[in-house]
C-alpha cells in the first residue's frame, strides 16, 4: 500500500531538478517576448463551472472534462481550457471597452483523455489573446508572435501550418450540408480519412467538382503554392474569401521577416468549434502533439455578453520543453551554487557568511560534510575555519 502511495495517477507526472529549472527558463522566456507585445498578465481559476466549458461554446467534450460536485451541487470542471476563460473575464472586466485588449497566461489545463491514448491529462499552456480587433494585421501579429515566442526557447527547426475554416464552411455550404452532415465530415478530415469522405456525401446532391474538392481537402497543404491550386478549386464566395485572407495574412508576415516558418494546410480543422477564421498549429520533429495551437474565435466572447472579434494562441510547455530536449538544445538554467562547510565551533561565523554571500545574490548551501555528489552540483566548497 505505501508503494502505491508514491505512485501518480495516470496521465498526470512529477517534474522536479533541472527538469523543472528548465522549464522554468522556457516559461519566462515565451513571458517576455509576449509581454513585449503589449500583452498584460491574467490569472483565471484552476476550476470553474461547466456551462463556461459547454458544448455550446464548442469547447472540450463533456467526456473529456473532469467534473465535481461543490457544496451548493453546482456541477465544476477542472479547466480542459484556456480560451473560456478569458473570454469570460473579458466580457466580465472589459465590458465597455472599446479599444484592443491584449491578454496573455501561464496555467495548467486537464483534459481526461481516455488510458489508451497514452496522452498526458495535465499540461501547462502559455498563451495570449488579443480581444476586440476583426483586423487581417491582427491574424498576421498573432502568428509572428507565436513564431517569435517558440524562437526564444532555442527552436529553430519548426513549422507554423495556417488555415481558415472559412474554406471548409463555403464547401459545406455549397454542398447543401447539414449541421449533422458537417459535423460527420469534420470529424473524417480531422482523422485525415479521405477513404470516407465519398461515404459522408453519398446520399447528398453535391456537385462533382464539390465532391472533388472535399475529396482533395486533406491533400491541400504546403507553401505558398498551394493557396494557388486552392483559388482554381474553389467554387463559391466564402471559401475563395478565406484564400484571399491568407495571401493578405502571408505578405504581413513576410515583413515580419518570419515566412519561412509558415506553411498553409486548407484541410486543418480543430476538435474546438469556437474557430471561425485563421486557424493555425505549430510543429517541430521528435514530438508526436502540435507543441502550439490557435485560431480566430469571433463569436465565443459574444456568448459572455461582449461582443467583439478575438484571436489567440497557446503554446503547450510540455510539449515545447519535450521537443528542446530531444534536439538537446542547451537551456542553460543551472545556477552557480556554492557550498560551505562548517563545524560545530564556527557555526555562526558560518552562518554570517552565508547571509553575506545570499545578500550579494550567491546562492549557497550549509553543512557539515562534503556530499558525495558535490563535485557535479556546486561550482565552489568553502571550507569555514
Amino acid at each position: 500500500m505505501k508503494n502505491q502511495l508514491l505512485h501518480t495517477p495516470e496521465g498526470v507526472r512529477d517534474i522536479y531538478n533541472e527538469e523543472y529549472s528548465d522549464r522554468l527558463v522556457l516559461q519566462d522566456r515565451l513571458r517576455k517576448v509576449i509581454n513585449s507585445y503589449g500583452y498584460q498578465d491574467i490569472k483565471t481559476p484552476g476550476f470553474e463551472f461547466f456551462d463556461i466549458f459547454n458544448k455550446e461554446r464548442g469547447s472540450v467534450a463533456s467526456k473529456n472534462m473532469f467534473k465535481f460536485f461543490d457544496r451548493e451541487g453546482n456541477t465544476l470542471v477542472l479547466r480542459p481550457d484556456m480560451t473560456p476563460s478569458i473570454a469570460r473575464c473579458a466580457a466580465k472586466y472589459f465590458a465597455n471597452t472599446e479599444d484592443a485588449i491584449r491578454l496573455c497566461y501561464l496555467g495548467d489545463t486537464y483534459i481526461n483523455n481516455s488510458r489508451y491514448q497514452g496522452r498526458l491529462k495535465e499540461t501547462t499552456q502559455a498563451g495570449c489573446e488579443l480581444i476586440g480587433d476583426a483586423s487581417i494585421e491582427a491574424d498576421a501579429e498573432m502568428i509572428a508572435l507565436l513564431i517569435e515566442s517558440i524562437l526564444s526557447s532555442g527552436l529553430t527547426e519548426f513549422q507554423v501550418e495556417v488555415g481558415h475554416i472559412g474554406f471548409f464552411k463555403g464547401l459545406v455550404n455549397e454542398a447543401g450540408l447539414d449541421a449533422e452532415g458537417e459535423s460527420v465530415l469534420r470529424e473524417v478530415i480531422l482523422n485525415k480519412n479521405i477513404f470516407r469522405i465519398s461515404d459522408v456525401l453519398k446520399n447528398t446532391n453535391v456537385s462533382e467538382n464539390v465532391e472533388e474538392c472535399l475529396n482533395m481537402l486533406p491533400t491541400l497543404f504546403g507553401d505558398i503554392d498551394v493557396l494557388e491550386k486552392a483559388k482554381l478549386l474553389a467554387g463559391n464566395s466564402i471559401s475563395l474569401d478565406a484564400i484571399e485572407h491568407l495571401l493578405k495574412v502571408y505578405e504581413i508576415i513576410k515583413a515580419y521577416g518570419f515566412e519561412k516558418y509558415v506553411t498553409f494546410d486548407l484541410g486543418m480543422l480543430s476538435e474546438l468549434d469556437y474557430y471561425t477564421g485563421v486557424i493555425f498549429k505549430a510543429y517541430t520533429y521528435d514530438v508526436g502533439e502540435p507543441i502550439a495551437n490557435g485560431g480566430r474565435y469571433d463569436k465565443l466572447i459574444g456568448q459572455f455578453g461582449k461582443e467583439c472579434a478575438s484571436i489567440g494562441f497557446c503554446i503547450t510547455i510540455d510539449f515545447l520543453h519535450q521537443a528542446v530536449m530531444r534536439q538537446n538544445i542547451d537551456i542553460d538554467s543551472r545556477k552557480q551554487l556554492k557550498l560551505l562547510v562548517y563545524g560545530s565551533e564556527n557555526l555562526v561565523k558560518a552562518i554570517s557568511i552565508a547571509k553575506d554571500m545570499r545578500s550579494r545574490g550567491i546562492a549557497v548551501e550549509m553543512m557539515k560534510n562534503i556530499p558525495a555528489d558535490s563535485a557535479d552540483k556546486y561550482d565552489e566548497i568553502i571550507s569555514v575555519e
